[in-house]
């Protein structure tokens, strides 16, 4: 029976080592076998060692695969967190000026807030230890923030990190408060109810199947924005991130690290149209009522602020006046309540737009109908052309070109001659003013000797016996 048994694995050698093996083994041990196997690997079940999986995996292509359950507490305070964030290339005490100022701005609108700013120097650090072994426990995020080279991804991945880890209020480094943060949610709204604070920025849904404009023609400001912390949102943000760039890297055959993108990509990757998107993409899986979808329509001409799934949408005023276009007002409307600067906002020089040879950026026209249509006619125009004619424009644009630097250089010229002349002039003003006080003060003190003098003649005078 034995010999039956065996006889599939070889040679008859082999099955009669087989057999004798097995007859040195007591009976007992051998029929509880399978019973003390059992028993190992439940034991090792329980211990979650894993038996099946050998290796490291490299991450940098790896999709996000850790559920969204983690060892933190759950956030449960009604109230958003009193904490400012700001990110910067250098801590405050590098700060220049012009970004001191703006800082200043949000301490002293909300002196009972807490002040953060992370750095070039600090972010990783931050990031390991919030999403670490022991914080979120998300490897794979840690690894995919490490390997990210281009600033403006990770600037983008960084607010929504420190969003999604402690909440609070995100403004970039040149966004000037100009209310407290008080007054971020109307007083009609009840704080508990609400979990995140946006605002519009581009609200021009007229151009949105347009080739270049149709993407960003309608989209929430992430310059500025308030959250709760653990929001499902944020993480679902970061993790379409983490999808979409690795699959940008993968199609363009390199790393993370030496990915290229586009002002586009980065608008729609990681930029406002992505955070946009995620946000509706939310409100729609909390929408109570799903037979109405929540689209932009819900936010085009918005006259007054708006909670809708727990999501409080301000008017584009309120982050985003002065841009000259979605109807955004201006800085000294009573809805605004911050101001963009633009002076650290020179990231799509490394990132450039669309430019057409002869007519440029489409995004000059800022939203001004008749130029954009005038844009689209000449693009569309200039493929119908000769090489000759297409040759003709571009020599004219060349010399209207060097004709505006030339004047750009004359009236940059006139204006540092006119300061030279005003600053001459302030000094001779200064100079003989001061001479006037000199002579004016040197007149003061000979009259008062003068009296002085007389005085004591006449004190004399009255001594004398």
């Amino acid at each position: 029976m034995i010999a039956k048994l065996v006889s599939p694995l070889g040679s008859p050698k082999l099955a009669a080592t087989t057999a004798q093996f097995r007859n040195r083994l007591p009976t007992q041990f051998r029929r509880g076998a399978p019973l003390y196997i059992a028993v190992v690997v439940f034991v090792l079940f329980l211990l979650n060692v894993t038996l099946f999986h050998s290796g490291v995996q490299d991450t940098t292509f790896v999709l996000p695969h850790v559920p969204t359950k983690h060892n933190i507490p759950k956030y449960t305070r009604a109230e958003f967190p009193r904490k400012i964030w700001q990110t910067w290339k250098v801590n405050p005490l590098a700060f220049e000026q012009r970004d001191l100022d703006t800082a200043r701005s949000w301490v002293g609108q909300n002196p009972s807030y807490r002040y953060e700013v992370l750095t070039d120097g600090n972010d990783m650090q931050y990031v390991e230890w919030h999403f670490g072994p022991d914080g979120f426990n998300r490897p794979d995020i840690v690894n995919f923030y490490r390997s990210v080279k281009a600033a403006i991804v990770k600037a983008d991945l960084l607010r929504y990190l420190v969003m999604y880890a402690e909440g609070g209020l995100y403004a970039d480094i040149d966004v000037e408060a100009l209310k407290p943060l008080s007054k971020f949610v109307p007083e009609r709204y009840d704080e508990a109810d609400v979990d995140m604070v946006i605002g519009v920025e581009i609200d021009e849904p007229d151009w949105k199947d347009h080739p270049t404009l149709g993407p960003k023609s309608r989209s929430f400001c992430q310059w500025t924005f308030m959250c709760k912390p653990q929001l499902p949102v944020m993480m679902r943000l970061i993790e379409q991130i983490m999808t979409w760039l690795s699959g940008v890297a993968k199609e363009q055959g390199v790393p993370l690290a030496e990915v290229k993108l586009d002002f586009d990509q980065i608008i729609s990757g990681t930029g406002p149209s992505a955070f946009t998107n995620a946000i509706i993409a939310e409100m729609n899986e909390v929408n109570e009522n799903p037979g109405r979808p929540i689209t932009w329509d819900a936010f085009h001409d918005l006259g007054e602020s708006k909670l809708v799934s727990r999501v409080l949408v301000l008017t584009v005023e309120a982050f985003a006046a002065g841009q000259g276009h979605s109807n955004s007002g201006n800085h000294d409307a009573r809805a605004a309540l911050v101001k963009h600067h633009y002076h650290a906002s020179n990231w799509p020089s490394r990132h450039p737009r669309y430019k057409h040879p002869a007519y440029g950026e489409v995004e000059q026209c800022n939203w001004v109908d008749e130029c954009v249509k005038k844009w689209d006619e000449n693009v569309a125009a200039w493929g119908k052309l000769s090489e000759a004619e297409q040759k003709s424009i571009l020599a004219e644009k060349e010399r209207k070109e060097k004709e505006r630097e030339e004047q750009r250089k004359k009236e940059e010229e006139e204006r540092k001659k006119k300061e030279e002349e005003d600053r001459k002039k302030k000094e001779e003003e200064d100079r003989k003013k001061k001479e006037e006080d000199e002579a004016k003060a040197a007149r003061q003190k000979a009259a008062k000797d003068k009296n002085a003098g007389k005085g004591s003649e006449k004190a004399a005078k009255d001594n004398k016996p």
